[in-house]
């Protein structure tokens, strides 16, 4: 064996050379490791013994893309697409053997080879674009010309992996393997050795060229439609022009635009802010708590409630492949409660997601009853029912009762205070909130809302559930709508001001898609209903602040019965789940602009923005400055995952660092002239702006 570099060999046998990547626990494309390919190659070109070269990692996975933890840094040679190039031009046969998850620069080196040999249970991948990047290493040019746009476009544009069954059809592997890899490449090896085999470049090779017409119309269409789900975006558009380049140039040229449209994408702030929001999403989980405690026993769960919530919840713990009891107040609730989960299955089996018998196997794991008895022996239980403080008081009392010590008792409230809920039962260390967001089976974001008696080991029995069920946790403290929705309520009056002053909702949702966002908040609203804001006003009406200015068309909205989607009305009048614009909703308004005596003026979409965001981002500092919040980078997380913030953004508060701090201090100080009450400025904001520091300064710990 000759050490190449520390994190690649080379060994000989028989003829075969087998270049070997060890670069624990992804074996990512870093310096030491393009360089010892490489190398590794050279080597074996230049040894008259070796007839064929096999590139193969140890451990569990094949690379797994580049080492982004060099994004950002000076460049260090060798380069990946020169690898790449090294390995094509190679005189000898090079064959990659792939297992565990190819991925990225992983599997371009894969599409660089002239082989590829593959684990039956591997999977391939190019997922650059959650990266706000394209494949820079020759994925754009080189894939197309084995399956051609269609399928090089749906691996590139989705980002997910797909299975080497799948990559076997689509014309990229060669051969699978159930056995020993390493034995059955080296078999591979020597067969192709035997039959004389050459280097095949992919470069020269044109299967997916050879329906030009058809590839040319695959992408106008993934370019027309991306104009409706990826406007603005950069790393689509770019995708789609650098697999169109990869036909109508010589290959030399088409590495030249598919480079200059990588390193344009590597600059942009959109792929600093998807490079952000992909570390903040593993940082969010990094909590105190878990440095002195372990998480409780949750073997055995149950939900409270079988609505819309309590079922989506029920689902995604019968997804974890846990069992679930649901408790309702009578028969005919549970019986709905049941129908509500089912429905979720019914929905799959009818999408061909699922069959008939898997849908039994996980109904056998769900139990329904009206006996709390039956809490007795559960581990974790999750009240949704109505979010009324009383009613969830009453449950809390049979709770305490009904379960044994030790047991967790959660909350999935939205807004209430969750410190006054404990403080009614005798175990308010037991207490926690766990915040879904509705579809509580589909939507990623879960806060667990952290109250001031709660014990450690509880906390973190939170972030082991959220692990369990494939949420992505973001730890929050007790306040009035927690960190999602208290921001939220701010940027939402933001919203009405401009409204009453003479933007209609409907302009407002269109600059808010305009930035990225798939739905504005008026949209929003009606999907979620709007009497939910309804009846949190009015419970808020007797502390509201009579100073503060308060814009009454939702409630002149709401009084007439229109509540969105589920009445058929609400801003938008709905045919299905489409809606148009309303001439009534509109005459509300101005009648509502005329009784508060406002002069309107315009808004262009930028002005709208600037406002919105400029809300959102100084609630957001007043957040972190009361530790409701541990990091800026648990409130990006927590508005990429359940408010729609778009992610090539970053965030909020990444958005508002690249914006510069200096720049949103100064247009809420502007604004401050028109409402000096409402937009008064974060004390943490203008500290650092005075410091010349920014959010993710905090992120840092600095």
């Amino acid at each position: 064996m000759t050490q190449i570099t520390d994190k690649v060999s080379l060994t000989v046998e028989d003829g075969i050379g087998f270049v070997v990547v060890d670069n624990p626990p992804v074996n990512a494309l870093g310096q030491a490791v393009r360089a010892g390919i490489s190398g590794g190659i050279k080597a074996a070109e230049a040894d008259p013994d070796v007839k064929a070269v096999v590139i193969i990692a140890s451990g569990r996975t094949f690379p797994a893309g580049a080492d982004i933890t060099e994004f950002g840094k000076p460049p260090m040679e060798p380069s990946l697409p020169s690898v790449c190039q090294i390995i094509e031009d190679c005189s000898k046969p090079v064959i990659a053997a792939l297992h565990g998850t190819a991925l990225g620069g992983g599997f371009e080196i894969a599409l660089s080879s002239h082989y590829r040999i593959a684990d039956a249970k591997a999977r391939i991948g190019l997922p650059e674009i959650n990266l706000g990047l394209l494949p820079g290493a020759s994925g754009t040019q080189r894939m197309p010309r084995l399956a051609g746009a269609e399928a090089a476009l749906d691996l590139m544009l989705s980002g997910a992996p797909v299975s080497v069954a799948k990559g076997k059809d689509m014309g990229v592997i060669d051969e699978i393997t159930d056995g020993d890899l390493r034995s059955a490449a080296k078999t591979y090896a020597a067969k192709l050795i035997k039959n004389g085999a050459r280097p095949r470049p992919t470069s020269q090779r044109r299967e997916g060229f050879q329906d030009m017409a058809a590839y040319q119309a695959v992408i106008d269409a993934r370019r027309a439609g991306l104009q409706k789900t990826a406007k603005g975006q950069l790393a689509p558009f770019a995708i789609v022009d650098c697999v169109e380049a990869a036909a109508k140039l010589p290959f030399a040229e088409g590495m030249k635009k598919e480079r200059a449209a990588f390193m344009t994408c590597l600059a942009s702030d959109q792929s600093k802010g998807m490079i952000h929001a992909f570390f903040a999403e593993r940082q969010t989980a990094k909590i105190p708590e878990m440095a002195t405690a372990k998480p409780r026993p949750m073997d055995r769960l149950a939900v409270i409630g079988g609505g819309t919530m309590g079922a989506g919840i029920a689902v995604a713990i019968l997804n974890a492949g846990l069992p679930v009891v649901m408790i309702e107040r009578d028969q005919d609730s549970l019986d709905r409660g049941r129908a509500n989960v089912e429905k979720v299955y019914n929905s799959n089996i009818a999408k061909g997601r699922m069959t008939e018998a898997q849908k039994e196997a996980v109904m056998a794991r769900f139990t329904g009853t009206l006996d709390y008895g039956v809490l007795a022996d559960v581990d974790l239980v999750i009240e949704a029912v109505f979010e009324e403080m009383d009613v969830k008081k009453g449950v809390f009392a049979q709770l305490d009762a009904a379960m044994k010590p030790g047991a967790i008792l959660a909350t999935n409230t939205s807004y209430l205070n969750i410190d006054e809920l404990a403080a009614t039962i005798s175990r308010p260390r037991d207490v926690i909130g766990l915040h879904f967001f509705s579809p509580a089976n589909i939507m990623k974001l879960l806060e667990i809302v952290v109250p001031a008696k709660v014990s450690d080991d509880v906390v973190v029995t939170g972030f082991e559930l959220a692990k369990k069920l494939g949420k992505t946790p973001v730890r929050a403290g007790v306040c009035d709508g927690f960190i999602g929705n208290r921001i939220l309520a701010i940027y939402r009056i933001a919203a009405d001001h401009m409204m009453e002053d003479g933007a209609s909702p409907y302009e407002i949702d269109a600059a808010l898609r305009e930035f990225g966002y798939p739905m504005g908040p008026y949209q929003v609203s009606d999907l979620a209903g709007g009497d939910i804001g309804w009846a949190t006003r009015k419970r808020k009406a007797a502390t509201r602040n009579p100073n503060a200015r308060y814009v009454q068309i939702a409630d002149r909205i709401c009084e007439r019965g229109w509540f969105g989607q589920k009445t058929g009305r609400g801003y938008y009048v709905y045919e299905g789940r489409t809606g148009r614009e309303d001439p009534e909703v509109l005459a509300i308004i101005d009648a509502e602009r005329t009784r508060a005596g406002i002069t309107t003026r315009s808004f262009t979409a930028g002005e709208i923005q600037n406002r919105y965001m400029a809300a959102m981002v100084n609630e957001g500092a007043n957040v972190l400055d009361e530790g409701i919040a541990l990091r800026p980078l648990d409130i990006d997380v927590a508005f990429i995952y359940g408010y729609g913030f778009p992610r090539w953004r970053g965030g909020p508060m990444k958005w508002a660092d690249m914006q510069g701090l200096d720049v949103i201090l100064a247009r809420i100080r502007e604004y401050a002239k028109e409402d000096a009450l409402f937009w008064r400025a974060s004390s943490l904001l203008e500290r650092l702006v005075a410091e010349g520091r920014n959010f993710d300064d905090l992120n840092k710990g600095k």
